[in-house]
């Protein structure tokens, strides 16, 4: 089973990509599902959501800019409003969300979260390879981050475009895809050519 767990739709200021055209790429692409990722909002996840089959899983989350840099939630129910970090994991936890930073350490984007041991709590996984990071050693130091505070490790390829998606995400046997995020899922991906 593979997962693209990072992905925008039209739903986010930079993205162009219909939710049902989105499905239909990662379909042809041998993805077993995705995870739609708009920034400060769910509306694509849940359009995406309604092309959801049998043997294809749509995740619903977003991209949310806080004071700290952005968060990942997936598993989403209801829109957090809250740009405050504690907040936002908090509403998150209460949806019974799952709590990942993308592309910590990228210090080419000002949305990063640099991460530092106090926020290992309030965290469940890190993005540990993204297809647009500029440089790898921004991927590698977040996959050392998560080694060394016991966090788990995905990936996604952060698709703004048709040919990004399925680039990068998590491979498992586990059909159950929230048990393989928070389980031993293992990352695959390549850097997308921006």
């Amino acid at each position: 089973m593979r997962y693209d767990l990072h992905i925008h739709s039209k739903y986010s200021y930079d993205g162009i990509l219909e939710p049902k055209d989105i499905v239909k790429i990662a379909i042809k692409r041998g993805l077993d599902g995705i995870a739609t990722t708009d920034h400060n909002t769910m509306k694509g996840g849940i359009k995406a959501k309604g092309y959801e089959m049998d043997d294809f899983k749509v995740i619903v989350g977003s991209e949310i800019m806080t004071e700290k840099g952005e968060i990942t939630d997936l598993f989403l129910k209801e829109e957090i409003n809250s740009r405050n970090f504690y907040e936002v994991v908090e509403k998150i936890k209460e949806q019974n969300g799952i709590v990942v930073i993308p592309h910590p350490f990228d210090k080419l984007r000002k949305s990063a979260f640099i991460l530092t041991k106090k926020d290992v709590k309030f965290i469940d996984c890190i993005e540990g390879f993204n297809s647009r990071c500029i440089f790898q050693r921004y991927n590698k130091e977040a996959i050392n981050f998560a080694v060394e505070h016991g966090l788990k490790i995905v990936a996604g390829s952060d698709a703004h475009f048709r040919n990004e998606i399925g680039n990068a995400g998590i491979e498992t046997d586990e059909e159950d895809v929230r048990k393989a995020i928070l389980g031993e899922a293992k990352i695959f991906g390549k850097k997308s050519s921006q």
